[in-house]
């Protein structure tokens, strides 16, 4: 059986648009073009539950090109054209999703212009994430202040767009209260400048025949007409009401300004080219107030009463979220926060802040505040913590932030859904009104969870739904009409702060006489409807209708043409919500470091699932049943055929667009921790190029890399000859045209023997172990070294065994084994398999002697907790443990040793601290015990990787990497040594720093050679 080629089909007018695209570029259009399936797949969906198919998505370098692109949809001939700007494309809605053409406005158009400190504005192109601005504008003691749960990827155009806002908006209002002015290109390709006029300017800005004076004409003209009906009509929330906002066109000096009509948009009316924003001073003192309830309802109730204490922010939780919480990797840092009683875990929580400028006075604020809670009775609360400082309430709100990713992480095919999650009424009506929501669900069987703004009347409620169900799909047109009608019986709006989107059917019942306004305002900046139509409002007499919430194409429409043992096998990478916590702009963040290196939306987490979703539903529309491929071992004559099967010369096949994506990803394994709903990218990527490379050849590269365990210790016999062979420029020539692999590694020189018998080191064999005593199985452990370590850093091997032998310890010596790492990294999974039960059996009969096992490599000895365990009788597998955990057991405390004078920082293995999110931690406590300082540095990966370094068609992806976090980390250490874990880390240094670092190992070894050169040796 092999997999049969799916040609790419594009839908809809592709000629129109080819047409068009080609034209865009003739207009000298200088931004990427991308038509291919991959790249419009991964702009069709969002966080939302819809799915929209672009015809092509356009990438544009600077305004000039966004001008382009503007002027040519606006002449006479490509009025059918539809464009929808796109940024972060987190939206819940489906606001940036379009059957037209995508305009992404984060790839490029993301610098920070001009800050202006003394003013306290900054100006910044659309695609700046929120997190990337204030991180550039802390140093100055200024931030920006709307804060959201997806800070670290949602661009400031997006923000904009959606008038976005979240914690902390009864104090800092949402984001039109923090934009000072926007440029804004037109259909037509005029340009739009806001800021606030006073009568005169407005009058000059109404004169001529423009655009940009229509406009102005228009908007105003109505803002004087309709003055008492928007007054009447805006309901008096502190999310009001979002997009083409009339009431606030006046400030308060009774100045016209645009800039709020734009604010809320949804990219109807322009493209957002750049923006002026307000900065506010950062609050150096803060408090956050952890409050633990019986229920949930208790918390809503409660926070009436706490509003009126005036704390910055009221942040609520409930029992779900927060038993989704304690399972991911963030609730090691926060626990203490929120201590279990006899009663169990709370069921609800309250997160109320204080901050200000003077320390006194918040003490002051907060001592009241928890005087209140002594003396209030009306809610029972099982009692609160207090996190002190910024550090630590951020700590708290990292929990907080990663609730709506959480949710998708609930097990089962029925997950939380984004269509009613974020209604706002007024505050003191909340409580009433989530106990009729939540009869509303409870009526129709439904779980959920919630979490939200309390003191802003917002709860983010996701009724649990499994799309593929068209039952279940089905509740989204009566869920939607019931809460619709409940928000408003309570005073308040569907949309609170999400935008509409998807949801603009319900805009001329909430705007009522004022929608005809609306319309009239969408005609003047966008007469034929070609911006993001259907979304908000239609021009007069538009042929288009507003988009409906049950019309718009579904994801679980098309998840639901892959059959169920398929969709089951394939687990979280199937289930990705859209969340985009992998988009991180954080250099110094793990979480994928390929698509911070290429700012390409394939080559992320989200993106590779879209396509392995969309490669998977292709194969089964074709009558391929990969679930049986998997399961079927291919005969050797279908193996050897393969290998004359070259990919070019083949049909167009979306399995090579796939097989591009899953090439860039160095298996770093950050996602499958950091994700909130750990889709493990590597775990799918292995599996793909073993059916892959069932039909198409396999380069001789991935034979070379995949087999190097076995090789390594015939390498080793001829050291020399290696060495000297790779070290010669003709052959490192040779080796990258013919194998595609560089800078290959020496080998190392071994004095492993002569530590052997310094230290009195034997063989790990059964013979051995069996005959020690209980007390002699306490003092020993047994090393395990990969093949790696053994071969290209032996001197670790030696300092391990160095170090525990002076910690009292005897220790054995076992076999080094090929782990199969890299047999599992390029797919060749059958021969994995095999390995790794021939190790577990090996493993298995050393664990039986009580001894502790450990291997040194972070991600050479993880993959027996990982990827073995994920093989069928396997998943008891004894544990290997990483040096640092045993030796947390091992180490004496020095009580007398001196504090020394030599500073450490300590770069961490990407696998290892997403992994167990407390290794670097345990090297600090190892260090302290022997009076040495260790510095936990914040970074994200090295680039290297395994091979993945190594190999021709990733070196310039992996040195990105490398200087976007490692590089600058290591050139502003100065006179401190730098330690790393990971081998692939210091060879990565090694080749773009040329420094040597050391392993911990090696330093706390040196340590313990100068306070205790008498340590106990075993005899």
């Amino acid at each position: 059986m092999t997999m049969i080629a799916v040609l790419d089909k594009t839908p809809g007018n592709a000629a129109d648009h080819a047409a068009f695209l080609t034209a865009l570029r003739q207009q000298g259009f200088e931004g990427e073009i991308g038509t291919t399936h991959d790249t419009r797949l991964v702009h069709a969906t969002d966080n939302s539950i819809y799915q929209r198919h672009p015809e092509a998505v356009v990438f544009p370098r600077h305004r000039q090109d966004l001008i382009v692109l503007a002027r040519l949809a606006g002449e006479p001939v490509w009025r059918g054209i539809t464009i929808a700007p796109r940024g972060g494309g987190t939206g819940t809605n489906g606001q940036s999703l379009t059957d037209g053409i995508v305009v992404d406005l984060s790839r490029h158009m993301n610098a920070i212009l001009e800050i202006n400190v003394e003013e306290k504005w900054v100006r910044v192109q659309p695609g700046v994430v929120k997190d990337q601005l204030n991180a550039a504008i802390a140093r100055h003691g200024l931030f920006f202040a709307p804060e959201l749960s997806t800070s670290n990827r949602a661009t400031i155009g997006g923000m904009i767009s959606t008038d976005a806002s979240g914690q902390g908006s009864c104090t800092y209002g949402k984001t039109r209260d923090h934009v000072l002015g926007v440029t804004a290109v037109l259909v037509g390709g005029d340009v739009l400048d806001t800021s606030p006029l006073d009568e005169s300017e407005l009058a000059v800005r109404r004169q001529g025949r423009s655009r940009v004076a229509q406009i102005h004409d228009c908007v105003a003209s109505i803002h004087d007409r309709e003055r008492d009906t928007i007054e009447e009509m805006f309901p008096k929330l502190n999310r009001c009401l979002t997009g083409y906002d009339l009431r606030h066109l006046r400030n308060e000096a009774g100045q016209f300004d645009l800039t709020s009509l734009l604010c809320g948009s949804e990219g109807t009316l322009g493209f957002l080219a750049e923006a002026k924003l307000n900065l506010l001073a950062i609050p150096p003192y803060s408090i956050l107030v952890n409050i633990r309830y019986d229920s949930f309802m208790d918390a809503l109730r409660d926070a009436r009463a706490l509003i009126g204490l005036k704390p910055l922010s009221i942040e609520t939780i409930d029992s779900k979220v927060l038993g989704l919480a304690m399972q991911d990797f963030v609730w090691s840092s926060v626990e203490s926060y929120f201590p279990q009683d006899e009663a169990g875990p709370a069921k609800g929580l309250n997160l109320v802040e204080f901050a200000g400028h003077d320390e006194a006075e918040l003490e002051w604020q907060v001592e009241g505040f928890l005087e209140h809670l002594r003396q209030d009775q009306t809610v029972r609360r099982r009692g609160h913590t207090l996190a002190v400082g910024r550090a630590a309430v951020s700590q708290v709100y990292a929990m907080r932030k990663r609730a709506v990713g959480l949710l998708g992480n609930v097990q089962g095919e029925a997950r939380p859904q984004p269509f009613v999650e974020d209604t706002a009424v007024p505050p003191e009506k909340l409580a009433d009104f989530i106990a009729e929501f939540r009869a509303l669900l409870d009526g129709h069987g439904l779980d959920y969870g919630m979490f939200g703004h309390v003191d802003a009347g917002v709860l983010h409620v996701r009724p649990l739904l499994d799309m593929r169900n068209p039952d279940d799909a089905a509740l989204i047109r009566p869920l939607s009409d019931a809460v619709h009608r409940l928000t408003r019986r309570y005073g308040g709006l569907l949309w609170g702060e999400h935008g509409k989107g998807v949801r603009s059917e319900y805009v001329p019942d909430v705007f009522g006489p004022l929608y005809p306004c609306l319309e009239q305002i969408k005609g003047v900046f966008d007469p034929h409807n070609q911006l993001n139509p259907g979304k908000i409002a239609a021009p007069p007499g538009a042929s288009a209708p507003l988009l409906r919430v049950d019309d718009v194409p579904m994801r679980g429409a098309q998840d639901r043409q892959i059959p169920d043992p398929v969709w089951q096998g394939y687990g979280t990478a199937l289930h990705c919500n859209g969340n985009g916590a992998c988009f991180n702009y954080d250099q110094d963040d793990p979480m994928c470091p390929s698509w911070k290196a290429t700012r390409d939306r394939r080559f992320s987490p989200k993106g590779r699932a879209s396509l392995m979703r969309e490669w998977l539903r292709l194969q089964a529309g074709a009558g391929v049943d990969t679930a049986a491929l998997e399961a079927h071992t291919p005969s050797l004559l279908s193996r050897v055929s393969a290998q004359f099967r070259r990919r070019q010369n083949t049909p167009v096949d979306f399995s090579h667009q796939l097989y591009d994506s899953l090439a860039t990803c160095l298996a770093c394994k950050s996602c499958t921790s950091q994700c909130p709903v750990k889709v493990d990218v590597p775990d799918f990527r292995s599996r793909f190029l073993n059916l892959y490379h069932q039909r198409y050849a396999r380069p001789l590269r991935d034979y070379v890399v995949g087999l190097i365990e076995y090789t390594l210790p015939l390498m080793a016999r001829m050291r020399r000859l290696y060495n000297a062979v790779v070290s010669l420029k003709p052959m490192a020539a040779l080796g990258k045209t013919l194998l595609g692999l560089v800078d290959m590694p020496s080998l190392s020189r071994s004095g492993l023997a002569e530590t052997c018998r310094r230290w009195h080191v034997q063989p790990a064999t059964p013979e051995r172990l069996v005959a020690l005593t209980e007390a002699e199985r306490a003092g020993s452990v047994i090393l395990m070294p990969d093949l790696f370590t053994r071969h290209f850093e032996a001197h670790l091997v030696e300092a391990f065994i160095e170090l525990a032998a002076r910690c009292g310890y005897r220790v054995y010596l076992a076999e080094s084994l090929a782990c199969g790492k890299p047999l599992h990294v390029h797919g060749f999974l059958g021969l994995f398999a095999r390995q790794a039960r021939r190790n577990a059996a090996w493993l298995r009969i050393l664990a039986s002697f009580g001894v502790p096992i450990v291997g040194l490599d972070p991600a050479m000895t993880l993959i027996y907790r990982q990827e073995y365990r994920k093989i069928a009788g396997l998943e008891a597998l004894p544990e290997v443990q990483l040096p640092q955990e045993f030796l947390l057991h091992a180490l004496p405390r020095m009580q007398d040793a001196p504090q020394a004078a030599a500073s450490f920082v300590f770069l961490g293995h990407c696998t290892e601290k997403t992994a167990l999110t407390g290794s670097g931690a345990d090297w600090q406590a190892l260090f302290a015990r022997l009076g040495l300082g260790l510095q936990l540095e914040k970074t994200g990966c090295c680039g290297m990787s395994g091979t993945f370094g190594h190999e021709a068609r990733n070196v310039e992806t992996s040195r990105v990497i490398f200087e976007q976090s490692w590089g600058p980390h290591l050139d502003r250490q100065g006179e401190k040594i730098v330690l790393a874990s990971g081998y692939s880390c210091r060879s990565q240094v090694k080749r773009f720093r040329g420094a040597r670092l050391d392993h911990p190992l090696v330093a706390l070894l040196d340590r313990l050679r100068d306070i205790a050169p008498e340590s106990t040796r075993p005899v």
